[in-house]
């Protein structure tokens, strides 16, 4: 039976390779698991980076802004 999971061949250098064994190794998961929870990981950090340049632009902008305690009631 086919999967729904998308497969992706990657190479990596001897030390990524080290790296994700011994953390997989550490946590008792399957290299892929540990390879895929660090991709997720790193897609986060780069949303956040992304957002926050977002809301670093309208801060900057002249304007009126709402305050913390009204945006969120």
């Amino acid at each position: 039976m086919p999967t729904t999971k998308k497969r992706l061949n990657i190479t990596l250098s001897a030390d990524m390779k080290d790296a994700i064994y011994k953390a997989a190794s550490r946590d008792k998961v399957p290299k892929a698991t540990k390879a895929k929870e660090l991709i997720r990981l790193a897609l986060e950090i780069e949303e956040d980076m992304a957002l926050g340049a977002i809301a670093d632009q309208r801060l900057a902008q002249k304007g009126k802004h709402i305050p913390h305690h009204l945006a969120w009631k």
